[in-house]
């Protein structure tokens, strides 16, 4: 069976195929259902998570899908595949996977980036009791990254002014105004709440239930949107002189990237899910990575996410312009085609063969 096979056209699919894979390579599997919403036709919603291995394992490999929802189907796909590929037969000894599909499944079903709350997931994990961060970039563009219009004209016009911010400031503030976080305009994009979502409060009670005897983490967190076509790009949060970015490093090589030294297509962002999960765990040592594979340009990406969060505070999902506007940001972040995929595949394998060699040592 090729890769590209354990890959799936919605989030129902992808979930029922990562379960049938699970269950064939012998893992136990659990449900953690979706209280408040169901998924586009009234279905039952849920992150699912399957443990291989001994259950008693202190070291284990975690793999983390759809943190931006409609990025769901690179994960899940590799987590399918990896199953069926035969990763049971590779764990060393004391060393388990655990595969959480679908930790934001509502954006998963629904084909958005964000939860039910409209929040980014990666940014929602801080302490909101504290001062949170300030977004100056963002304040100054919020009428034009999320208009209340989108017509052709509201198009041209709000793209004018975002390039027009580019020339002021250059291209990688443009960026970090976009895509750093924002925690002001709960109606607006790379929005990171007010308080825990759903979504964070069930991967906190998966790392509590599954987690505590693990004395030795390796995460990896798929993603895309960024960077060239079907290349994984190895982001690795951890703070400069780390021990955990040293440990990432001596796994993956020299080709990871860092946010925090500039290094990275990404922003640096603060309450992503890597950080939270490793908060989540105080007692274990832990080394994480996002594997993030692109898709199309960043711009069309953006104007993606734009007309989505249109079309779901101003719009009209059952709509001409609202099939549209689906298939646009499901094509953004999901490269549905055999190469991609396996391209995506190979590079997940890799990574996890890594995770698993650095585990051991």
């Amino acid at each position: 069976m090729s890769a590209a096979a354990s890959f799936a056209r919605d989030y129902a699919e992808a979930r029922g195929k990562f379960a049938e894979a699970a269950r064939a390579a012998g893992a136990r599997l659990a449900s953690y259902p979706h209280e408040r919403v169901k998924g586009p036709g009234g279905e039952t919603i849920a992150t699912d998570i399957a443990w291989l291995g001994p259950k008693e394992a202190t070291r284990v490999l975690v793999t983390v899908s759809a943190t931006h929802g409609v990025e769901g189907f690179c994960g899940a796909g590799v987590q399918t595949g990896s199953f069926r590929a035969g990763i049971a037969g590779e764990l060393p000894p004391d060393t388990a996977l655990l595969a959480i599909h679908a930790v934001n499944p509502y954006g998963f079903a629904w084909l958005r980036r964000v939860t039910e709350e409209n929040v980014d997931l990666n940014r929602n994990f801080l302490d909101h009791a504290q001062p949170l961060p300030g977004n100056d970039g963002y304040v100054e563009l919020a009428e034009a990254l999320a208009p209340t219009e989108w017509s052709m004209e509201a198009q041209r016009r709000t793209r004018a002014a975002l390039e027009e911010y580019g020339r002021r400031h250059g291209a990688a503030l443009l960026q970090r105004a976009i895509t750093g976080g924002q925690y002001t305009h709960p109606d607006g994009l790379f929005y990171g709440g007010a308080g825990p979502t759903e979504a964070r409060r069930t991967l906190e009670r998966i790392a509590r239930e599954q987690l505590s005897r693990a004395r030795r983490l390796a995460v990896i967190d798929y993603h895309t949107g960024l960077g060239p076509y079907g290349h994984g790009e190895k982001i690795v949060i951890h703070p400069p002189a780390s021990a955990g970015l040293a440990r990432a490093r001596a796994w993956y090589g020299d080709a990871i990237t860092s946010t925090s030294l500039g290094t990275s297509t990404s922003s640096d962002v603060v309450g992503d899910l890597l950080t939270g999960l490793e908060r989540a765990l105080p007692g274990a040592e832990v080394t994480g990575m996002a594997l993030e594979y692109g898709v199309r340009p960043l711009d069309e990406s953006i104007d993606a996410v734009r007309a989505d969060n249109w079309l779901h505070h101003h719009g009209s999902l059952d709509s001409p312009q609202g099939r549209a506007i689906k298939v646009q940001i499901r094509a953004a972040f999901y490269g549905d085609a055999d190469d991609w995929k396996e391209m995506v595949f190979a590079q997940a394998m890799d990574a996890q063969r890594r995770a698993l060699s650095g585990l051991r040592g």
